[in-house]
Order: structure tokens, then C-alpha cells, then sequence
């Protein structure tokens, strides 16, 4: 019998000893920068004639991989073989399936600082950012596993006299899997050992922002002894690529985690039914926030600029969950402004190898020119910069934290999701009116409240249409197991990763 699950450990790096084995995984990462990596069907390693680079966000002329820009021929053989590999998969023991993953688990335990080392290099995140990000991978391997061994119980049903009933899960068939960059490590493994210990098969198609840390774990799941064919890793365009695995009819499902219009887009083609196709496909799609912390009259400031910070400017403001918006009774409003920009300003941005960086640059040049275009669009639009002056983006696409005070509610920076170090500050008159602000956007992520009141903690839980709401603490760093993560409305579809059903009571 396995132990009980355990979230992973984050890496204390004031510890000398870490820091330095953080130091030389950064030395050997940078020794292999600029490598180039096969697509890989069935266990085949493929090149293409067409290519695609992988960039350092902090020196954006800097190679990390080199992958193959995939065909639609090669994308339909991709879901095909994965179909084929699934007659065979399905068949797999839960336990040996979840073993597969007890043993990446380790494989990722043992490799923890250099796979972090990869993602400071491929996305920009610190060391904090990136060991947080390869200690929620180990932790989707190791939950999932004992989820599968606990899902193989037999399900409680009532007994009817001569009768002997069953209700079993079993594996749906294909799984396309499409990640996001910006937990380039954990979604997109969490996404694809989900898949693969249920006993469906895989085509693994990475952010062309990140593909080289998901090449990376797929070489893991190699050399736990995952069989070829059950992930399919496929590098190219979503348009060329994307769309053809999406649309196959071999496809069963498709897991998502990205923009809003992709996220759309998805739905969309997956709802068509192909010639061939037997089954109407599901889609598991994130698709982002605009995500509210409210701060009542009543509450700790103090602690509360802290989680305002530390959820706004997290890895650049870069997550789904990140505090874009601080909703602020007026009665305490230019005190937390002034609590806020104090502990922004003694954050460091810089080259994220560093380990004095607690804040690097953006993921490209796309984003940088679309982040810097929102906040001249805060200015336009009468807000007040009280932090952040911008950046020429020369050498690597960094933004400073940027806070932008007296937001007007329905403003465009106020409703849209920037993905970027940007907070709009707005002033509510009451906890009514904070959290009818909070409320109105097409988003339903996460949300935080500030208050020591137990009835507005009592009214928050009821009114404030979030999928993860935390009170007294920060919107960001969901824990698997712990805080199952996902959210309504426009934010997906309302699915929780790293969540448990609620039976049976016990794995064994």
C-alpha cells in the first residue's frame, strides 16, 4: 500500500548547499543550450525540414531548443499510432499504470534543481518561481498516482437482492494534450500523467514558448519505462498542428490550459463532429482570470499588501491566478497604496540565474509590447502610476512591477486580462460595492478577502463567484490535493486539477 500523499517540499535556498547545487544545474543547462530535439510518434525520433526556436525571455537572443515544425501528415500519425498504443494501454493494471508515475516522481526528485534550471532559462521564472513549478509536477505524479489505485475500488452502490453491480471507470481513448508556458513543467505534466494513468494514451503538444522542459519530462517518462506510443511529443504551429489533432477523429478529448480565444477556439472545432467519428469529444479547457483581491476597512493592511504583492508580480504576474485587480474600502485606500508600493519597490528584477532576482522578464516580445500597451491604456484612461517605469525591452523583455491607482470599474484595464506585472487599484465605497467590482468580469478563477469579519468572510464565500477563494492570504500558489484548482464563467470549464472525488473513503 502507498503512504498518504505529501505535497513536495519547496528548496530552502538559504541554505548553502542548495544554492550551490542550484548554481551548477544553471552551469549545465547553459553547456547545452542551443540543442536541437526530435518530434517522437510511437518511440520514432522525427526531424523536419522546418524548425522552431525556443528563446531566453531575460536574453532574448538566446537559443534554449531547437524542435521540429511538425506536418499535418505527421500530426494525423501522431493521434493515429496514439490510438493504436490505447488498445494495448488500456489494458494496463491501474497499479502498474500508477507505479509509472511513482517512478517519474522520483526521476523528477532526484533531477529537481536542473529541470527548475531549465524553466529560468526557457520562461524567465527565479529560482522560487521555477522550484515551485517542478515541486507541483512531482506533486500531480505522486497525487494522480494514488488516485488511480484509489479510482480501481469498487464504488459503493446499493445492493439489490441476486444482483452483482459494478460501476467502473474506464479509459476514454485519445488525449490531446496543449499546455501553457507559463507552468511549462506542472500543467503540462499534471495534464499528461492525468491522462496516462487513467489508461488513455497521448499527443503532447508544448507551447512553442516552452518546449524544451516538456521534452525534458517526456524523456522521463521514457526512462521510467512508460511504452512507446502512449505520449506522442509533437512540436509546431497551432494553426498547422493544433487544429489537425484537435479535429482528427480519432480524438476523444482535449486538455487545455491557455488563452480565453484559444480556449474558445478549441470548444469550437472539437464540438464538429468528423466523418468517422463515434463519439461527441470533451474538452478540459483553463482558460485564464481577471483576478480581484478585496481589502476591507477592518482587515490587517499589512498582511494584506503582502498578498496583494507577492499574487500580483509572482513570476511577472504571469499566471492565471495572479492579483490583477486590489479592490480597497476608501477608508483605508491611500494607506494600502502606500503599504503596496513599499514592498514593490524592494522587489529585484533581474536576470532570473541570479538568485537575488525575485522578478524577471516577460515571455516575449509579443507580450511585452501588449502588456506596455495596457498600461498606456491605464494612463488614458485616468489612472494614477504610483510604481513603474517601464522598460525598452534591449536586451531582454523586462517590464517593472507597475501599479496603476484610482482604476475606474468597466475600464479596460479594469476588465481584461493583461498576463503581466500590471495591478489596477480600484476604490470601493463598501463591502458591497468591493464585492459587486469583484464579481463583474467574464472571469471566475480565483479571489482573496481581506477582513476579519466572520460575516463578510460567511457572505464572501457565498457571493464572490470564484472557483478558488482564499481569505486572509494571497490568490495565487494552489497546493495539490490541497486547493483544487479551477474556476467558471470564461475561466474554463469548471473542471479541478489536483482535486479528489469524494469516494472511496479509502485506498485499500
Amino acid at each position: 500500500m502507498v503512504s498518504e500523499f505529501r505535497n513536495e517540499p519547496f528548496t530552502d535556498f538559504t541554505r548553502e548547499e542548495n544554492a550551490r547545487a542550484m548554481r551548477a544545474a544553471i552551469e549545465k543547462v547553459k553547456s547545452e543550450l542551443g540543442r536541437e530535439y526530435p518530434l517522437v510518434i510511437g518511440g520514432e525520433r522525427i526531424m523536419t525540414e522546418k524548425k522552431l526556436d525556443s528563446f531566453n525571455p531575460a536574453r532574448r537572443t538566446e537559443v534554449v531548443g531547437r524542435f521540429q515544425k511538425a506536418t499535418e501528415e505527421l500530426a494525423r500519425r501522431a493521434v493515429e499510432t496514439a490510438y493504436e498504443t490505447f488498445s494495448i494501454w488500456r489494458r494496463t493494471r491501474p497499479d502498474e499504470r500508477a507505479d509509472l508515475l511513482f517512478r517519474v516522481a522520483a526521476l523528477m526528485r532526484e533531477r529537481k534543481v536542473e529541470m527548475s534550471a531549465w524553466m529560468i532559462h526557457e520562461v524567465g521564472k527565479t529560482w522560487a518561481e521555477a522550484d515551485g513549478d517542478t515541486a507541483e509536477a512531482i506533486d500531480f505524479c505522486e497525487f494522480y498516482g494514488r488516485e488511480m489505485i484509489r479510482y480501481a475500488q469498487p464504488a459503493p452502490l446499493t445492493k439489490v437482492e441476486g444482483e452483482d453491480n459494478r460501476l467502473e471507470y474506464i479509459p476514454l481513448g485519445v488525449g490531446v494534450v496543449i499546455p501553457p508556458w507559463n507552468f511549462p513543467l506542472a500543467i503540462m505534466a499534471g495534464m499528461t500523467v492525468a491522462s496516462v494513468v487513467t489508461g488513455n494514451t497521448v499527443v503532447l503538444k508544448p507551447s512553442s514558448d516552452a518546449p524544451t522542459i516538456a521534452y525534458k519530462f517526456f524523456e522521463l517518462l521514457e526512462e521510467a519505462g512508460m511504452p512507446p506510443g502512449v505520449v506522442n511529443f509533437m512540436t509546431g504551429s497551432g494553426a498547422e498542428v493544433g487544429d489537425t489533432i484537435v479535429d482528427h477523429p480519432k480524438t476523444r478529448y482535449v486538455a487545455f490550459t491557455g488563452s480565453k480565444e484559444v480556449g474558445l477556439r478549441i470548444v469550437e472545432r472539437a464540438a464538429k463532429v468528423h466523418e468517422g467519428q463515434i463519439w461527441i469529444k470533451r474538452v478540459v479547457a483553463e482558460m485564464g482570470g481577471k483576478d480581484a483581491i478585496i481589502v476591507d476597512a477592518d482587515a490587517n493592511l499589512d498582511d494584506a499588501a503582502t498578498g496583494v504583492v507577492q499574487s500580483a508580480f509572482g513570476f511577472q504576474g504571469q499566471k492565471c491566478s495572479a492579483c490583477s485587480r486590489a479592490i480597497i474600502h476608501q477608508d483605508v485606500y491611500e494607506p494600502m497604496i502606500e503599504r503596496i508600493v513599499e514592498r514593490t519597490a524592494k522587489i529585484n528584477v533581474g536576470d532570473p540565474s541570479e538568485q537575488s532576482a525575485t522578478m524577471s522578464a516577460v515571455i516575449n516580445e509579443k507580450a511585452f509590447k501588449t502588456i506596455n500597451d495596457y498600461i498606456e491604456k491605464g494612463k488614458s484612461g485616468g489612472g494614477r502610476v504610483v510604481a513603474g517605469s517601464g522598460s525598452d525591452g534591449e536586451q531582454g523583455f523586462f517590464i517593472e512591477p507597475t501599479i496603476i491607482a484610482d482604476v475606474k470599474a468597466g475600464n479596460t484595464i479594469e476588465q481584461e486580462e493583461i498576463f503581466g506585472p500590471v495591478l489596477a487599484v480600484i476604490k470601493a465605497q463598501n463591502f458591497n460595492d468591493a464585492l459587486r467590482i469583484a464579481n463583474d468580469t467574464e472571469y471566475g478563477l480565483t479571489g482573496a478577502v481581506y477582513t476579519t469579519d466572520p460575516e463578510k468572510i460567511e457572505r464572501a464565500r457565498r457571493e464572490f463567484h470564484v472557483g478558488n477563494l482564499y481569505i486572509n492570504r494571497k490568490c495565487t500558489g494552489a497546493l495539490v490535493g490541497a486547493h483544487p484548482f479551477g474556476g467558471f464563467n470564461m475561466s474554463g470549464t469548471d473542471s479541478k486539477a489536483g482535486a479528489r472525488l469524494p469516494w472511496p473513503l479509502h485506498a485499500g
